[in-house]
């Protein structure tokens, strides 16, 4: 047999499907397919029709007709053996016998077209081989899928136990009293040891300053205490014997002054001012209280990532914690797998927030991993927020009293611990 072509048409003979095993133009074949209806006799039984130049073998399949177009010397049983193996085939992919189905399941039409004739000859295949071959189904392809999800498995183990290798390292280290290896970058605000004590000494020098300095002036200054306790009169003799003892005067009562305020507990104004300054510009400095480890490893399909965090001081309680990692602009969202806490994705900003709501003693580490296409270098810089109503060294002011008398002061205090700028690089 000969087999020219195989189509699928309506009973007005226009084409839905047509596959033609032979070089023929379209004009041709949809003139074929046009002058079919006209040729079918109803009166006879027959399911073929004959023409000069070439023979039609069809089935009804109810509003359309299955159509094989031979050559007229090809053998009749044969081609209605295989028109019903094209009849058979054509209900496998489509649920319905109508001409949406079929325009929308075409293409894997046409591919079963294929496997059961080539080049006009028929192919020894059944309905289950036609089936098995169109879904392309490869045992080696599933053996490779398997080795390569096995081996994605054993990077995403060793990625994990090299990361706990490494933090049980720094924790030893830290409890020998070595050097840790490093907190994993705090951007611009961090600095090197020596050259932060030479800030905490400077600092502290400029501030013993005020100490002495301005105490000789201040009985001439706008005090409201000075005002309001003293006469007069006697602020006049002892600005009388200032001005005749001059430089004598000045330079034992600096002495004075220095050595009692060595002796008073409660520090001046300005010295508390200039002290709250310094603690809060050199806490983020010297005392990194928790560390973030960010671990991306490549895989196959795209990147997936590590994140931890581990609270260093088991005194501080970090509330509102937001841990935002940057992704991959036009992938789509993070594939999520196991996660302490609650994550959110922004798709305008492409990045996603870890979400802790506390972190404390209690729950002093947890993780996030994630998949998601792109590159190691794609996940940085990782940006850390928090709040605190705790100080790292947990100072708190038990006592306010005035300069002159001693007196105490009603006060309150409002303590809040956050960081300006912390970021993994």
């Amino acid at each position: 047999m000969v087999l020219l072509a195989a189509a699928v048409c309506t009973k007005a003979g226009k084409a839905i499907v047509s596959r033609q095993f032979v070089e023929m133009t379209r004009t041709r074949i949809e003139g074929l397919l046009a002058a079919f209806p006209k040729l079918m006799n109803t009166g006879k039984q027959h399911t073929f029709v004959e023409t000069e130049s070439v023979r039609y073998v069809y089935q009804p399949m109810e509003k359309l007709y299955m159509v094989l177009i031979t050559t007229k010397n090809s053998n009749i049983l044969e081609d209605l053996e295989t028109l019903r193996l094209f009849s058979r085939v054509i209900p496998e992919y489509c649920r319905a016998l109508e001409e949406n189905e079929i325009s929308e399941h075409c293409f894997d039409l046409i591919f079963a077209f294929d496997e059961i004739v080539a080049l006009g000859y028929r192919e020894n295949v059944n309905l289950a081989q036609i089936r098995t071959f169109t879904e392309m189904d490869s045992h080696e392809e599933k053996v490779f899928r398997a080795v390569r999800e096995t081996q994605e498995r054993e990077a995403k183990a060793e990625m994990r136990r090299k990361a706990k290798e490494l933090q049980q390292a720094r924790r030893d280290a830290e409890r020998q009293g070595k050097k840790a290896p490093g907190f994993g970058g705090f951007g611009s605000s961090a600095v090197s040891g020596g050259s932060t004590a030479a800030m905490i000494t400077e600092t502290i020098i400029e501030t013993d300053k005020p100490k002495v300095a301005p105490a000789p002036a201040r009985p001439s200054g706008p005090s409201k205490a000075l005002k309001l306790g003293a006469k007069g009169k006697e602020v006049d003799n002892f600005v009388d014997k200032l001005k005749s003892e001059g430089e004598t005067i000045m330079s034992s009562n600096m002495g004075k002054r220095t050595s009692e305020a060595t002796k008073v507990h409660a520090p001046p104004i300005n010295m508390e001012r200039s002290h709250s300054a310094l603690w809060s510009a050199l806490q983020l400095i010297l005392f990194p209280q928790t560390v973030v480890n960010c671990w991306p490893s490549e895989s196959g399909n795209g990147c997936d990532v590590n994140i931890e965090y581990e609270l260093q001081e088991d005194n501080l309680e970090l509330n509102d914690v937001v841990i935002t990692i940057p992704l991959p602009s036009g992938v789509g969202a993070p594939v999520i797998g196991e996660i302490d806490g609650e994550y959110r994705h922004d798709s305008r900003r492409n990045t996603l927030e870890w979400c802790l709501p506390v972190i404390d003693a209690k729950n002093k580490s947890g993780s996030l991993e994630f998949s998601i296409p792109g590159q190691p270098n794609d996940f940085f810089p990782v940006q850390v927020s928090f709040i605190s109503k705790k100080n790292y060294c947990n100072i708190q002011v038990t006592k306010v009293t005035q300069v002159d008398g001693n007196s105490p002061v009603r006060f309150s205090t409002e303590t809040t611990f956050l960081v300006d700028k912390y970021e993994i690089l």
